[in-house]
């Protein structure tokens, strides 16, 4: 029935499908919404960017579920299981971040499979694209933004020096989306995979935005807050984390 509908759904307002799609991520499992509409041959209509993901290969040996539409599906849901608890409004901010996360694979040349060069700065242009089609609030789209562009390094977090980790969390920290909703997309990303344990840079982060503040600098340093100051908190964060890479 919703395929023989399908020439009607384009005439849905952009509030109406906008409000399905929140039903959809406040539930516990939202990968169902989206695989009925793909069943149905509809997901096209309003989510094109999803359904570029079907079949848009990935590495074997990296991703064994499969396409990025199946392993979107994946993150979405292992993404809705550790955001259970958190408010409504932080709760879709982050499930939409998820189903996002990865949209700039869809439109990965054919002939680059299995890799996706660039695909986290492509999905940011698509994310503006599907705001056009949808009503979607300001504050979705930069946290989805984020998590496209961010995801990648947040993933080898582990593997940078210290003043790349300091960027790295100082960035995150002042968007939208947080070192904790950043957090729970790259643990959801490895929904299939092994990879180190020791990547939380949530937990990190925190810590260290705590110990070198800006309360830190000024007693130690006695200067007022300005160029020189944010220098100086950024060099003070850079030597925490040196400090903490070699104890740990």
């Amino acid at each position: 029935m919703i395929s023989e509908l399908k020439g009607e759904l384009e005439y849905l307002s952009k509030e109406r499908v906008f409000e399905e799609l929140k039903k959809a991520l406040n539930t516990n499992k939202p990968s169902i919404f989206f695989d009925i509409l793909k069943e149905a041959n509809v997901l096209d209509i309003h989510f094109k960017e999803i359904y570029n993901l079907i079949g848009a290969e990935q590495p074997v040996e990296y991703h064994p579920e499969g396409d990025a539409y199946n392993h979107t599906m994946l993150v979405l849901d292992k993404t809705s299981n550790l955001t259970e608890k958190f408010d409504e409004k932080r709760k879709l901010e982050i499930r939409f971040s998820a189903l996002v996360h990865d949209i700039g694979k869809g439109t990965t040349p054919k002939e680059q499979y299995p890799h996706h060069y660039g695909h986290e700065e492509r999905g940011t242009f698509l994310l503006e694209k599907l705001k056009n089609r949808i009503t979607l609030p300001k504050n979705w789209i930069e946290c989805g933004k984020t998590a496209c562009k961010e995801h990648m390094r947040g993933g080898i977090f582990y593997k940078m020096k210290p003043s790349t980790k300091v960027g790295f969390i100082e960035r995150i920290s002042k968007s939208k989306l947080g070192l904790d909703g950043l957090q729970i997309i790259v643990d959801s990303d490895k929904v299939e995979r092994e990879e180190k344990t020791t990547n939380n840079f949530e937990t990190i982060g925190r810590r260290c935005l705590k110990e070198i503040d800006g309360e830190y600098i000024k007693n130690k340093y006695n200067i007022k807050q300005g160029i020189k100051f944010g220098i100086k908190l950024h060099e003070e964060r850079i030597n925490w984390m040196k400090n903490f890479c070699n104890n740990k």
